[in-house]
């Protein structure tokens, strides 16, 4: 199955992404987030692609919020959780930091996951109990520092609640950050060790769903500030993440001493 959607997804992005790129127009959703006919174009072609690899339902970023809980009330035994551009103001703008997402789950729980980055032509990938892979390559590429106050930080600030995010920006525990706005790409980089931990306040089920699947067959660490990871709320879920489980536990003790 792992071929065959790496296959879609690489095929469905050259054919409805990348010769977009640069050239789209948008408009807003009520919510103030970009869209575009990329995003909508990307989104129909998955739908009518991935049932035939396997005939289950398919819930996407672009479905109404009705359409998106009927998806998953009628995907117990199966579910696609697609992503057709995460990093649409990217998109938009011409920056290349953007992917196409897709996952598999069962029983809600994460099984297959792919990110694609047309750009860069990097197919992030993983099956459960399979590992996780670049372009064939297994992750990660890059061992994560050991020390906490040498980390590469991917920070999404906006989401974080104003006590923390200022204590991040003002007293923060790591070497340098980044945010380069795209959900999916961030916990791919951190799968590879080109982040070494990771923060965000609030993902969507398809920014996390084959990211996060990627991150812990890569061999790391995942946990939302409040907690557990997979007990948080499936619509929002806030992310504490390291590819290295030793500097995962010390990125998640900073972050409850500083009232996460």
């Amino acid at each position: 199955m792992l071929e065959d959607v790496k296959a879609v997804v690489r095929e469905i992005a050259q054919r409805e992404v990348t010769p977009r790129f640069l050239k789209v127009k948008h408009s807003h959703k009520p919510d103030g987030s970009l869209f575009t006919e990329a995003d909508s174009e990307t989104q129909a072609a998955l739908e009518l692609a991935l049932p035939r690899i396997s005939n289950v339902p398919v819930l996407g970023e672009e479905m109404t919020e009705q359409r998106q809980h009927d998806a998953w009330d009628a995907g117990r035994d199966g579910m696609w959780c697609v992503d057709p551009i995460d990093g649409t103001s990217n998109f938009v703008a011409g920056v290349p930091y953007f992917a196409v997402s897709v996952a598999y789950l069962y029983k809600g729980e994460r099984q297959l996951g792919v990110v694609y980055d047309p750009i860069a032509d990097e197919m992030f990938s993983a099956e459960r109990g399979h590992g996780a892979h670049l372009n064939g390559e297994p992750l990660p590429l890059r061992a994560p520092v050991t020390e906490l106050r040498r980390a590469l930080a991917g920070v999404e600030m906006k989401r974080i609640h104003r006590e923390l995010a200022g204590r991040l920006a003002a007293w923060p525990p790591y070497a340098s950050q980044r945010n380069f706005g795209a959900s999916t790409l961030d916990w791919c980089y951190t799968a590879a060790g080109r982040f070494d931990i990771y923060v965000h306040g609030g993902q969507k089920l398809w920014d996390y769903a084959a990211g996060a699947l990627i991150l812990e067959e890569a061999g790391g660490r995942l946990a939302s500030l409040s907690g557990s990871f997979d007990i948080a709320n499936i619509w929002e879920r806030s992310v504490v993440a390291s590819a290295s489980p030793e500097l995962f536990e010390l990125w998640r003790d900073w972050l409850k001493a500083a009232g996460a």
